[in-house]
């Protein structure tokens, strides 16, 4: 393997035979379909599979403080829906975008074996959250106030700004978290994530129930217990990464990571759209349900839909990071082909997944609300809209993979346009349309919503992942790592 030093002037770009993102293409090109579909199938789902459990762990905590809140009343499974739905989500989407740069650069760096670079990379990440966390912190502040403007009740609008504060902590980890879970997942250390998220979920259960039952907090006990269990991923995470487990991509804080800071910013602003505009459709659909009679059962409703469809939706997001990496170590390694491949795998066995999961809601359209809540009229409500969960969680299985195609190859800025077009210039609009103007009420929007936002979306994605000429993109790719990995020296 060839000499890394500290400022990468001696890196060796040639890629040897036993590294685990290079092959003889020609070679692959000469092997049988099924031996091919068969070894990209174990390289996906060697990320794939803890991802799919890090996920649902991390998902899960949010359900559970759910649940626990839905059990002390309407308002307060509303309160902390919307806290944590629209409030910490809104922000959530924008961190989690920007961190996604990660998985473009350190992705392409690692299939590229640039691999001190990864470390740096992450630490400019940090830098650039954590910031932008400060940014974001009036949203957390003046819930309230912004809720009502919003349109929603007074009761449901305070509860939720009460909680919003207290969840300041947890928005703050997200700086660290999702800039730790990309540089390691990017280097195929994704066992590690699943095991901290396992042991952060228990500690999430515990924690809920002994502030929430125990101790008598309320909701606010909720928001405490999801705060602790966050920073134990954080905790967790930096402490197998700074302790010796990786130590070809972390060799400690640097100095580099303050150098290029501004071309840094304006990557993770570009992924920072991209997916915040995806993840604030949704967000959008659950406020503009509290401008309808009766919105306390219309939120519960449409805040248990979806919290099953983002619960199941980590399926699909774990086959966007995977692709993200496998495209991207492919781009990095110069294999265009191989890039190709795995795309077309990833999507095929996603959609395959995600069907078996509509199924499965249309089978329990009527016993779903169950996990969440005991009130007979909010479980009638989420049986009516059983259908369009199901079509949703559908769709989801193919979007999310194409968004990671686009982040391993770096198109980033152009899917932004895409999302901004599908989602907000012809789905809201339509969502508006037929609930309100059509009376069809949350089912219109939503319905208006998902199709006239995602379907357009995933259709334009396939179009734009189907003409790309994956060659000129191993080629941009290696440009790039090169661009990236010109970092000052050290300062001594």
């Amino acid at each position: 393997m060839g000499t890394i030093s500290r400022n990468g002037d001696d890196l060796h770009d040639t890629l040897l035979p036993d590294d685990p993102v290079n092959h003889d293409v020609g070679q692959e090109n000469q092997d049988p379909l099924a031996s091919r579909v068969w070894t990209e199938t174990k390289k996906l789902w060697e990320i794939v599979g803890p991802a799919i459990f890090s996920r649902v762990a991390t998902f899960s905590m949010n359900i559970i403080t759910q649940a626990f809140a839905g059990h002390l009343g309407d308002v307060e499974l509303a309160a902390i829906s919307i806290a944590n739905t629209v409030i910490v989500g809104f922000n959530f989407g924008l961190l989690l975008g920007m961190a996604s740069a990660l998985e473009t650069l350190c992705g392409q760096a690692f299939g590229a074996k640039r691999y001190h670079m990864l470390g740096i990379y992450m630490q400019r990440s940090w830098i650039v959250l954590f910031f932008c966390c400060f940014l974001l912190l009036p949203f957390y502040v003046f819930a309230a106030p912004l809720l009502k403007f919003l349109g929603q009740p007074d009761d449901v609008a305070e509860q939720s700004g009460l909680v919003a504060l207290w969840l300041i902590p947890l928005h703050f980890s997200f700086a660290f978290q999702f800039p730790l879970q990309r540089f390691l997942q990017s280097q195929l250390k994704n066992q590690v994530i699943a095991w901290i998220s396992l042991a952060s979920l228990g500690v999430n259960v515990l924690t809920s129930w002994l502030l929430v039952y125990v101790l008598d907090f309320g909701v606010i006990g909720a928001a405490i217990a999801l705060d602790i269990s966050w920073w134990v991923i954080v905790i967790g995470l930096f402490i197998y990464t700074s302790c010796g487990w990786c130590p070809s991509t972390w060799t400690g804080f640097s100095a580099q990571a303050f150098c290029g800071l501004w071309e840094f910013v304006k990557l993770s602003a570009a992924s920072g759209v991209m997916l915040c505009l995806e993840n604030w459709y949704y967000r959008i659909l659950i406020l503009m349900t509290g401008y309808f009679k009766n919105a306390t059962l219309a939120v519960d409703a449409l805040s248990v839909c979806m919290s099953i469809n983002g619960w199941e939706i980590m399926i699909p997001l774990a086959f966007f990071a995977a692709t993200g990496v496998r495209v991207s170590n492919e781009l990095g390694a110069g294999n265009g082909k191989g890039a190709k491949f795995a795309t077309i795998v990833s999507v095929v066995q996603s959609s395959i997944v995600g069907l078996i999961f509509c199924v499965i809601i249309m089978s329990l359209h009527n016993k779903i609300a169950l996990i969440f809540t005991s009130s007979s009229s909010v479980i009638q409500e989420v049986d009516n809209l059983a259908l369009l969960l199901a079509i949703t969680i559908l769709l989801n299985s193919v979007q999310p993979v194409l968004s990671g195609v686009a982040v391993g190859a770096g198109w980033q800025a152009l899917v932004a346009y895409v999302n901004l077009g599908c989602y907000y210039i012809i789905g809201l609009p339509l969502g508006f349309l037929i609930g309100w103007v059509f009376k069809l009420g949350v089912k219109g929007i939503w319905g208006g919503m998902i199709f006239g936002g995602t379907a357009v979306q995933t259709v334009i994605l396939v179009i734009i992942t189907m003409r790309s000429d994956w060659d000129k993109e191993a080629e941009k790719a290696r440009i790039n790592v090169n661009k990236w990995s010109q970092s000052k020296p050290d300062v001594q």
